[in-house]
């Protein structure tokens, strides 16, 4: 019994190299998902503006993206969020830090580019594979748009009742 306790013990990994497995893991996460989502997010935004898009989009989407406390371009981000998470909410930090919107709006926008993020993939991978009903494919993929619409409303009411909207 004693040498199955020394045998377990050999067996299992130190704290230092559990840390170090965890080093490992995070840094290919970042890596290879949430640098290639900047860098795309950056290039976005560089593209849409340089053609003068992100002006004409956001004068047009200004009415609806008010209703959140948002300028029009942060559309951008919510569309960058459909495709991946991580590239809504790296638009949402570039677009922050070139100015466009300030740190109350990219905190309404986060919530809803973590809640709808990857829609596009996720629809993908889950609903179509499982070959689910298709008279429920539109409600599949509505459901967390609007989860996102009410997530900017919700988080848009706190920043105003705490005074930071």
């Amino acid at each position: 019994m004693a040498e199955t306790n020394i045998e377990l013990q050999k067996m299992k990994p130190s704290i230092v190299e559990e840390f170090m497995a965890g080093a490992k893991k995070g840094f290919y996460i970042g890596a290879e998902m949430i640098a290639p989502a900047m860098v795309l997010a950056y290039v976005l935004i560089v593209f849409l503006e340089i053609t003068g898009l992100m002006n004409s989009v956001g004068k047009l989407l200004s009415p609806v993206m008010a209703l959140f406390g948002l300028p029009g371009e942060a559309v951008f981000a919510l569309v960058a969020a459909f495709f991946a998470k991580a590239a809504g909410c790296a638009t949402a930090a570039t677009l922050y830090s070139k100015g466009v919107i300030t740190a109350a709006q990219a905190t309404i926008l986060f919530p809803a580019c973590i809640t709808m993020g990857t829609l596009i993939g996720h629809f993908v991978r889950i609903v179509i594979v499982a070959n689910t009903n298709k008279m429920r494919h539109s409600l599949l993929l509505c459901v967390p748009l609007v989860d996102a619409a009410i997530a900017m409303v919700l988080t848009r009411l706190i920043l105003n009742a705490m005074g930071l909207n």
